[in-house]
């Protein structure tokens, strides 16, 4: 039964009534800043560019890239119960659509979630027709929790990530979450921290079941492409600075030119989490000294390139596979860190900076079982040159154990179907 409306859920609803009136017009100034899809942006209206496959559908939704990508061991799981079910997967951001695009399991249809307007939720809902709706994490949309569930659907939300910070900031709208949580049949937490906030904003017997991300499978990647890049770099010694931020690239910067030292013909790679900071990041090296190519001008670094900026959305599948070792991003700033799973599944060795509070299970988990490396500013030059292979057999192990955890979670998600 759907739980009674609050007074903070019923002024938000009619807010988001208005949408409508702007919502066009707003998306097409952004698609023409490149930051919708030029093709695809009035799924954000509701409006589906594919038709609906036949049989039983589950509709999973996370709002970034990371997220999105940490369904695939999920959906992996379902359907191995259920050969029959359909997947279709939403997110918000663009560059989530396309990047989820090139790892889509069998069976499974992306769309960008329509805004949060009971209009095109509705629309939406009635050509996909749902029976099961998960949510991922913390980006609940209070409008099509609302939608879904009066339209019968039954809800879950997993994955469910909230520290302390995040759930002080979500405490003045506790009456709001609380009627959202209420009309969720399961919800699952990815650590005893996240189900205790849950709890105390009225969210009923949160389970603890661990991170997704553990558990996703490799990202996907060209063979051509895999193959061409491993011709070009020509055996040379080569490590990744994966989703950098500008902190993460100044630690890295200054600990390649000290690796250039005693590994002459070294490769840096970094993927910048936000790809059209490349150009800033070359500028940057070059200050130091550093010979810089931009991917998107130089496809393949050259016998004499130092660092090679990977500028393009959907990378990582490529340079986990080429790198030995990467320092995840992030764990150098406020961000406080990104992934390490990715790594972990492609059998690179994981180093971090000090910082690691948004994945903090996850990084003490691999950091106690000796998985992972924590490193300073100071240490980084030496951790380059240790030999990591035996870290990364136990990340492995880790990663392959959390994918052998989903059947159960799987299997109270397939209960609450009709």
């Amino acid at each position: 039964m759907a739980a009674k409306g609050s007074g903070q859920l019923a002024f938000y609803l009619g807010l988001v009534r208005a949408l409508p009136l702007i919502a066009p017009a707003v998306l097409r100034r952004r698609v023409k800043r490149g930051k919708e899809d030029p093709k695809r942006w009035r799924e954000k209206l509701g409006e589906a560019s594919v038709p609906r496959p036949e049989g039983r559908l589950i509709w999973l939704h996370a709002v970034g890239l990371g997220e999105v990508l940490a369904l695939r061991g999920l959906i992996g799981a379902l359907a191995a119960e259920a050969p029959d079910l359909s997947f279709l997967v939403t997110s918000t951001a663009r560059s989530s659509g396309q990047v989820m695009g090139a790892n889509l399991p069998p069976r499974t249809t992306h769309q960008f979630l329509p805004l949060d307007a009971p209009r095109y939720l509705r629309r939406f809902l009635a050509h996909w027709r749902p029976d099961l709706s998960i949510w991922a994490e913390q980006d609940l949309w209070p409008a099509a929790v609302v939608e879904a569930d009066r339209a019968g659907i039954p809800l879950a939300l997993v994955n469910a990530r909230m520290n302390d910070r995040a759930f002080a900031s979500r405490a003045r709208a506790k009456s709001l979450y609380g009627n959202l949580f209420r009309r969720f049949r399961l919800i699952a937490a990815q650590d005893a921290t996240t189900a205790r906030n849950l709890t105390a904003l009225g969210a009923k017997d949160p389970q603890v079941t661990g991170s997704l991300k553990a558990a996703a499978p490799a990202l996907g990647v060209d063979p051509a492409a895999l193959a061409a890049m491993t011709k070009a770099l020509a055996g040379r010694p080569l490590w990744l600075l994966a989703s950098s931020h500008p902190e993460d690239e100044a630690v890295a910067l200054a600990a390649h030119r000290n690796h250039l030292k005693t590994q002459a013909n070294a490769l840096l790679v970094i993927v910048p989490r936000d790809p059209p900071r490349g150009p800033q990041i070359a500028e940057t090296g070059g200050s130091l000294g550093l010979s810089t190519t931009l991917q998107s001008q130089t496809p393949k670094p050259s016998a004499s390139t130092q660092v090679h900026i990977a500028d393009a959305f959907g990378q990582l599948g490529l340079w986990y596979r080429l790198a030995p070792t990467a320092l995840i991003g992030g764990s150098f700033s406020a961000i406080e860190g990104h992934n390490p799973w990715e790594a972990a599944a492609l059998n690179t060795a994981i180093l971090h900076g000090p910082h690691t509070a948004n994945f903090s299970a996850d990084y003490s988990s691999l950091d106690g079982a000796g998985a992972a490396l924590a490193v300073s500013a100071e240490s980084l030059p030496a951790a380059l040159a240790a030999d990591h292979s035996n870290m990364v057999a136990k990340a492995r192990a880790l990663s392959d154990a959390a994918k052998g955890s989903l059947a159960p979670l799987a299997s109270d998600l397939l209960r609450l179907m009709k």
